[in-house]
């Protein structure tokens, strides 16, 4: 049911300057920045040979990482993702199994052009786990 790690989402204040590093001293790919306002972020993705760190800054103040940005002011790591290979096959699972999905439970789609959803942290040892349909 669980597959590979996908990616592991650092909250920034600016997605594209936080990258540059990871683009100078490790060699990754860096995406362009991509707006997503359906999920209030801007995401810029440094792309490693075995998964990827997104970058994320939140897009307008109401965005759902605006406070987690504001009270880390220097960025820190906000999800991990992982891939499941039928989302929702993988919800009603985690759903039976105690897990609660944030928002409306349906997926909408991320920045990969794949549906996604995200579960409580309090659920998963403090981790907000987004999965991600592979």
């Amino acid at each position: 049911m669980l597959g590979r790690l996908n990616h592991v989402a650092i909250a920034v204040r600016d997605a594209e300057k936080a990258a540059k590093i990871y683009g100078a001293a490790f060699g990754a790919e860096i995406s362009a920045a991509l707006p997503l306002p359906e999920h209030g972020v801007i995401t810029v993705f440094a792309v490693l040979p075995n998964t990827k760190i997104e970058f994320i800054q939140p897009l307008g103040e109401t965005s759902p990482i605006a406070k987690f940005v504001e009270r880390n002011a220097d960025g820190g790591i906000h999800h991990v993702c992982y891939e499941v290979p039928d989302i929702v096959a993988t919800r009603d699972i985690l759903i039976a199994e105690g897990a609660r999905v944030l928002g409306d439970g349906e997926p909408k789609i991320g920045a990969h052009g794949k549906p996604v959803l995200f579960f409580h942290p309090k659920d998963f040892s403090g981790a907000l786990v987004e999965i991600e349909q592979s």
